[in-house]
Formats: structure tokens, sequence, C-alpha cells
């Protein structure tokens, strides 16, 4: 295992959200970030010594901030929605088109940056069959790795305890926290928490790790990688 000698200047999107709030929150703590600029449509108020926050309305036009995404050696992309309730065209084009374009911009501006994208358990690598949503996330997984980063890491998390204390977990999760306990056990390669998510996003980058698609298994494992 090959420890780093430089420190993470992480790039996060979707930090206003559940995962890109507890992702960030590892960011925070982890001795091996030493900056984090926060990329947000919208501003998300927090304050910390680590952070910048660049707000930017379209995502899909970067070109206004550009100079302000030079110097990062690693993207932690957790920017993503659901495929309930929205059509097959918002879907595609909300994950698949808007993960690309912000990739192809960060690619263009940091050849040696280490992009981890937050896809998720199910994902269909072949790109045919199943659900559209898996369909769909299949492709971003593919066509992700074809673009000229350091490396690319695609993170397939299922279920995620929350993290204590952080503001967006989303109200559902209060009602069946209690079973993760009970289930994680039976059900290792399904369940997870959001700190081993966070927490294997930042050893990968930082020490590597042998694959480039994570399973909920591999998360734990990198989770627990260090030098």
């Amino acid at each position: 295992m090959n420890q780093t000698s430089t420190l993470l200047r992480v790039i996060i999107t979707g930090a206003t959200g559940m995962v890109g709030e507890g992702v960030l929150h590892e960011c925070l703590e982890a001795a091996e970030v030493a900056e984090v600029l926060l990329l947000n449509r919208r501003p998300s108020g927090i304050q910390h010594p680590k952070v910048t926050e660049v707000v930017h309305a379209d995502l899909f036009d970067l070109t206004a901030v550009e100079n302000q995404l030079i110097g990062y050696n690693a993207c932690f992309f957790c920017l993503g929605m659901s495929s309930v309730g929205v059509s097959k065209e918002e879907y595609y084009k909300t994950t698949y088109e808007l993960t690309i374009k912000v990739a192809t911009t960060l690619s263009r501006l940091n050849g040696n940056m280490t992009f981890s994208y937050i896809s998720g358990a199910g994902t269909n690598s072949s790109e045919q069959g199943g659900s559209n949503w898996s369909r769909v996330k299949g492709k971003t997984e593919n066509d992700l790795k074809l673009l000229p980063f350091k490396q690319v890491y695609n993170f397939r998390p299922g279920f995620m305890l929350p993290t204590p204390g952080l503001k967006n977990t989303l109200n559902f999760y209060k009602y069946i926290n209690w079973l993760y306990p009970v289930l994680r056990p039976l059900f290792p390669g399904a369940f997870g928490t959001l700190k081993e998510l966070g927490q294997g996003m930042i050893n990968a980058t930082a020490y590597g790790y042998p694959k480039q698609t994570l399973e909920v298994k591999d998360i734990r494992a990198a989770a627990e990688r260090k030098p």
C-alpha cells in the first residue's frame, strides 16, 4: 500500500444533501484532507477553517467559476437524485449529463485529480436490462472511467446508517435506524454507514484501492485502509 505524499485538496458536490454532508463531515475530521471546496447551487451555511464555498446555480456551465476550481487533486461527487417520481429524461439529465459535464470540466482543469462518484448498490455496468436507474448509473460509471483523471472510483453504497448530529438526515431514517444492528450481521453486503462511506472515499484517494468499483464490503475495507 502506498501512502500519499500529498494532502488532499477536495472538491465536494452535494454537500447540502445527506450523503454530501456526511462525506464533508469526515473530510473535516481527516488529517489527510487539507482543504475542501464546496461546489453548490445554493449556500450551505457551513463555516470551517478548511472550507471554501463556490455557489453557482448552473452546474452545466462552470465557465464563470472555472478559475476557482483549479489546483485540486480530488473530487467527491455526492450530488444525485432519486429516480422515484421523476421522468426518465429528467433522471438521465441530472444523473448522467450533469455528472459527466462537471467531471469533464474538472478533468480538464486538474489532470492530477482522483474522481470519486457515489453510485449505488445494484448499478448495472452492462447498461443493459434491469431498471432504468441502474442502467443510467452504469453508463455514468463507465463514461467517467474514460475521462483523463488520475484515477476514478465508483462507490456503490446500500443502506447507510446516518452520522449522528448532522442536519440533513432524511426524516424516514429515524423510523428505520433500529433495524440496522439487526440486519447488518445478516446482510453485511447491503448495510453500511455514512461514516464508512466518507472514510472510504478519503482513504481510497489517499492510499489507493485495488478496485475501481467499490461495493458495500469494499467501502468498509477502504474505510479501514491506512498506510
